[in-house]
């Protein structure tokens, strides 16, 4: 079987991560060989980088460092993970990959975005993921859940809301643009009920049995 990459997109508290995990778990009981990456990091490099990107006292990082670190990152990951795995046909489930990019550093940010998409395409070597979740929650309700959560915001997360509204859009925009890669879910209802929508979305578009 040929390999295939799966990724999972939305703002911060979008229960994004949790759906990776579940997905992976779902597959690897199923019986498929599945690999769970999260970006920026899943290797020792993309890691040291996640760390510089995220850490809150970097609140003087450029614009443009940030978009190239986690090229950086990406690129690393996808050469040394991605790749190799894909070949070998098994299945990358992904938290989050240039779709992010696109979002916060080309919509979030206001660089250019054809220099942005360019740039995403030079670090992966022009892989993309076959389909891409974009969990969708309001901005209100990822506030809420950060306060839940009780963890301090990392340096992205500490953007005021401006920020976080125009990368909400950026992916509503992007997915609108993309209807055959992407597949928007509601990521309010409960976490069983997203599940349950994911695999359905799964074994309807590639057929996959779980």
């Amino acid at each position: 079987m040929a390999g295939i990459f799966i990724s999972f997109e939305g703002i911060d508290f979008s229960g994004k991560t949790e759906q990776a995990r579940r997905l992976f778990e779902t597959l690897r009981t199923a019986g498929y060989d599945a690999e769970l990456l999260r970006e920026p990091g899943g290797v020792e490099i993309a890691e040291a980088i996640r760390h510089i990107l995220l850490d809150a006292k970097n609140s003087g990082m450029t614009d443009r460092a940030e978009l190239l670190l986690y090229s950086a990152a990406r690129a690393q990951i996808t050469k040394e993970k991605i790749q190799p795995a894909l070949a070998a046909g098994k299945i990358i489930v992904a938290d989050r990959f240039v779709d992010s990019t696109t979002a916060y550093q080309g919509y979030g940010r206001q660089l250019d975005l054809d220099f942005v998409r360019r740039v995403n395409l030079f670090a992966t070597w022009a892989t993309l993921p076959v389909i891409t979740f974009l969990l969708d929650i309001p901005l209100e309700v990822a506030a809420a859940r950060l306060r839940q959560s009780g963890k301090a915001a990392d340096r992205l997360e500490r953007e005021d809301h401006d920020f976080h509204q125009r990368v909400q859009q950026a992916y509503l925009q992007m997915a609108q643009a993309e209807p055959a890669r992407f597949a928007v879910i509601d990521g309010t209802p409960s976490m069983d009920a997203i599940s349950r929508q994911i695999n359905e979305t799964l074994r309807r578009r590639l057929g996959l049995r779980i």
